[in-house]
């Protein structure tokens, strides 16, 4: 019996080892699939400037926490690294795995950044710009350029690009006298409309103005104008907007992001999607906030512009929609598809 019951006592022995061992080794697999992932991320926003904040940190807080610190973005502001007119090319190449830009700086290489950065008094209202991306599939029209390139294409926001100036805008010779700081196709378009407008880096935007260098500049509108310090030297906010669109662009390599694991893959895809929403319309609640704290705080006025200047100002913006869609096939498909729509909301 004694031989019978040390047989039991060893075999037992093993079965709790032989336990023991696959438990571990099931406890292990998991762990392997837990690396970590760091990746640099330029933007061309300064480290002030409202979104670098609330979009670009926001989105840092995001991924950590769903990833459960899987995935830590190193965040460095404008001109850390890179110009931002490179961050595109950098991305493209794998060199930063992320980025954000303004679509005017990969004109270049994307046909439909000109149309994205937002052609001059289109939409009247942020839902309808907002609308245009998702809904309508523009977005994708984007994404599918990017993607040409190496390049995860998501908007962060639509919202209103506003100017601020030094002195008030009365008359349309006020207006063809302005020196403004502009990017993109509202550059194009301030130029042929009159003013005389040059790109400035957003870290010597104040200083300029203040120097007397330009005499209006945009920067998004009121919170940009506020982060960015504009308005203790730029006391007249201008209205109505000079366009209304996805003005700032998260781009991510599409290298970095196929490293990932599936479940990560989606939860970064997810987290864009949600951001832009997100993003949008807290970005026209503090626009209403933030505007009226500067008038109220800061003396600032609003200056419509008068009736006969925007009229002006229309007919070259609509004359600029059709030199857009010259780029290429797929920007004469999207102008077709955004006249349709503004014909519909009664606009043309």
């Amino acid at each position: 019996m004694n031989l019978f019951a040390n047989a039991r006592k060893s075999l037992t022995v093993y079965a709790s080892a032989l336990t023991l061992g696959i438990s571990a080794a099931l406890s292990a697999a998991p762990a392997a699939a837990q690396d970590t992932y760091t990746w640099k991320v330029q933007s061309h926003w300064p480290g002030s400037s409202s979104s670098y904040t609330d979009s670009l940190m926001r989105l840092q807080r995001v991924l950590d926490e769903r990833t459960d610190g899987r995935l830590q973005l190193k965040l460095y502001e404008a001109g850390a690294l890179f110009k931002s007119k490179e961050i595109f090319n950098a991305v493209s190449r794998g060199i930063l795995e992320m980025g954000t830009i303004a679509p005017a700086y990969a004109q270049d290489k994307v046909s439909l950044a000109g149309i994205a950065s937002g052609l001059p008094f289109a939409f009247r209202n942020v839902w309808e710009a907002a609308y245009f991306h998702k809904n309508m599939g523009f977005e994708q029209m984007l994404r599918d350029e990017a993607a040409e390139h190496g390049v995860y294409w998501a908007t962060d926001k639509v919202y209103p690009t506003e100017m601020v100036v030094k002195q008030p805008i009365t008359n349309w010779d006020d207006f063809t006298s302005l020196k403004i700081r502009s990017s993109g196709a509202l550059q194009t378009f301030l130029t042929e409309s009159g003013a005389a407008a040059s790109y400035i880096p957003g870290s010597e935007l104040y200083s300029a103005l203040d120097s007397g260098i330009v005499d209006g500049a945009h920067w998004g509108a009121s919170q940009g104008a506020s982060s960015m310090g504009l308005y203790e030297v730029a006391k007249y906010h201008v209205q109505p907007a000079l366009n209304i669109a996805g003005t700032d662009v998260i781009i991510i390599s599409h290298k970095a992001l196929n490293k990932l694991p599936e479940d990560m893959q989606k939860i970064v895809k997810d987290a864009l999607d949600e951001q832009f929403w997100i993003r949008t319309n807290e970005y026209q609640y503090k626009e209403r906030i933030t505007l009226a704290k500067a008038i109220a705080e800061q003396g600032v006025e609003v200056n419509v512009l008068p009736d006969n200047v925007q009229d002006k100002l229309v007919k070259t913006a609509q004359a600029m929609w059709d030199e857009e869609a010259k780029r290429s096939d797929n920007a004469q498909k999207a102008l077709d598809m955004l006249k349709s729509y503004l014909s519909e909301l009664g606009y043309l």
